[in-house]
């Protein structure tokens, strides 16, 4: 097993804290506490299952679920990637716009994965929609930056530096390799259509949305 966890930006500082990311990051850890208080019966009250959706019009849950996951792992690694990309196009959108920007990609992706089966009662949740989104955000916005990452080979650990093209890139090319092979699944798994829809609205959206002043600003290498 191998593979990068990415840590940061290592070729840009934001020029104000990110506080909208960290909020995010927040919330999503408070959700994940409620649902571990809640369990079986708040998942399902809160994720958004394509049936329910369609016939009984909870329309809600495609919004409450971009805040809910499955497990330790998955919001850890969540946040880890949110945490790594987050601060960068928050600082070349702006607060406000970026928080909008971060909510509509996670609509965008949520609903394209609600309606690729519409009849599916499998609960959908996770915030990774919404991250792919920023993360097509980035690889538009800074495609040359170097990505501080966690190299890993099976017990080996190092500190790299990717160049987020490549980092990103790579990480989408997966998401597609992997979208025919789980779209018709019944039994659950990784939501790799909301991955996709939400990076193409990333990339297709964030130049319309990012400052150009503030995307040229504060850069450094090391």
């Amino acid at each position: 097993m191998a593979g990068f966890v990415p840590l940061g930006d290592a070729s840009r500082r934001p020029a104000r804290y990110p506080l909208i990311t960290l909020l995010i990051i927040l919330v999503n850890c408070y959700v994940f506490l409620m649902e571990l208080g809640g369990g079986d019966r708040f998942v399902y009250k809160w994720s958004a299952i394509p049936v329910l959706i369609l016939f009984h019009h909870r329309w809600i849950t495609l919004f409450t679920s971009m805040f809910m996951h499955g497990g330790w792992l998955h919001i850890v690694g969540n946040m880890i990637y949110l945490w790594a990309f987050g601060p960068a196009i928050e600082d070349a959108m702006g607060r406000g716009r970026y928080l909008l920007f971060y909510f509509a990609g996670g609509l965008i992706a949520m609903s394209a994965q609600v309606f690729a089966n519409p009849y599916s009662d499998i609960p959908n949740l996770g915030a990774s929609g919404a991250i792919a989104c920023v993360m097509g955000a980035f690889i538009v916005t800074y495609p040359g930056d170097r990505i501080r990452s966690l190299f890993f080979i099976f017990v080996f650990f190092q500190i790299a530096w990717v160049p987020a093209a490549f980092l990103i890139g790579f990480w989408f090319l997966m998401q597609l390799v992997h979208v025919g092979s789980v779209a018709n699944v019944q039994s659950g798994g990784v939501a790799y259509i909301a991955h996709v829809a939400g990076f193409i609205f990333g990339v297709v959206t964030a130049r319309f949305i990012s400052n150009p002043r503030r995307t040229k600003w504060r850069t450094y290498s090391n």
